[in-house]
């Protein structure tokens, strides 16, 4: 976007932090619809345990990390309110590759943007670098600032996408046939070949009581069938237990996401490739509090990819000088 030139603003003095004084409201509960007779019949659901599998040669993990690094006010003259808000944010996306008995980050990609609605936004150049503004659509039936976290999610989505396709380019020379393995939700990726979503937690209940009950009692590398779910998009889905020292039912439950357009077979297949490989990478209680779903290289993913984001303090300071130019 081209910077609107002679943009003013100022920065809020708020510590992003610890939020702002004007908060996004919880956002209402999915009403999913979900087909239970995909890969067994839904009277023929039982826990479901591994099965031989030729494993995959690498497997890919992507992830991304997002900070708040200011809130800004941008003065907007043909606006009916005197300034528009607008959040500055670092984000970052890289791969971690798992072959050959090691991890390697494959490639990481660092982005700087300013997300308002202000007609007025242009770029921010700063001593740590440009904040590219990205102008957001309001709604009337959403509060601002869920439409800015929005779009932030969405940029932050496009770059974990361009990182996965440039990742797998840069291994094919080394490695054969992976796994590819999306820390959250699928949505956007799923047209990627041999890829999973990977949900580390639960807001939502998914199944009727007596499925979703099953979900507890699973034990360590048994999955359920598989199932199709569609929100606002529709995608294959499957609970699986990763190994876990004890704790409430659903300690070490994660959920997996693949295609809409994936076959029976096909899908079951990656649903026990998921069981064969996911826990051989799960986390523990003293390394990471929200083990063992956060799995090591995505644990490791983050450190790495929050150290790319710059100093925060310097980030800050940097935004002030320019909002002072």
């Amino acid at each position: 976007m081209t910077a609107v030139a002679g943009m003013q603003f100022t920065v809020d003095a708020w510590d992003p932090g610890y939020g702002s004084s004007m908060e996004a409201e919880e956002l209402g509960r999915s009403g999913a619809e979900v087909e239970l007779d995909i890969e067994v019949p839904a009277a023929e659901w039982a826990p479901v345990d591994p099965s031989p599998v030729t494993p995959p040669e690498a497997v890919l993990f992507v992830d991304g990390v997002r900070r708040i690094d200011a809130r800004v006010w941008i003065d907007d003259p043909g606006s009916t309110n005197s300034a528009s808000i607008g959040l500055c944010a670092s984000y970052a996306a890289g791969v971690v590759c798992c072959c050959d008995g090691r991890a390697h980050v494959v490639g990481t990609d660092v982005r700087r943007g300013l997300f308002t609605v202000s007609p007025e936004a242009g770029d921010i150049a700063t001593p740590a670098g440009t904040y590219r503004a990205f102008r957001a659509a309001a709604k009337e039936d959403k509060p601002l600032p869920v439409v800015l976290s929005t779009a932030l999610q969405d940029q932050l989505a496009e770059t974990e996408l361009d990182a996965a396709i440039a990742a797998r380019s840069a291994v094919s020379g080394h490695v054969g046939r992976d796994l590819l393995v999306v820390d959250g939700p699928l949505r956007g990726r799923a047209h990627l070949d041999r890829a999973v979503g990977f949900i580390k937690s639960h807001q939502i209940t998914y199944l009727p009581g007596e499925l979703n009950a099953m979900v507890g009692a699973l034990g360590p590398h048994q999955r359920t069938p598989v199932f199709l779910m569609g929100t606002t998009w529709v995608r294959h889905s499957w609970y699986l237990r990763l190994p876990s020292a004890g704790g409430p039912p659903w300690s070490g439950v994660v959920r997996v996401e693949a295609a809409s357009h994936l076959g029976r077979d096909e899908v079951a297949g990656l649903a026990n490739l998921t069981q064969s490989v996911l826990g051989r990478f799960a986390s523990v209680p003293y390394k990471d509090s929200r083990a063992p779903q956060n799995l090591y290289p995505i644990a490791g993913l983050e450190r790495d990819l929050r150290h790319r984001l710059g100093d925060q303090q310097f980030v800050y300071r940097a935004l002030r000088l320019a909002a002072a130019r």
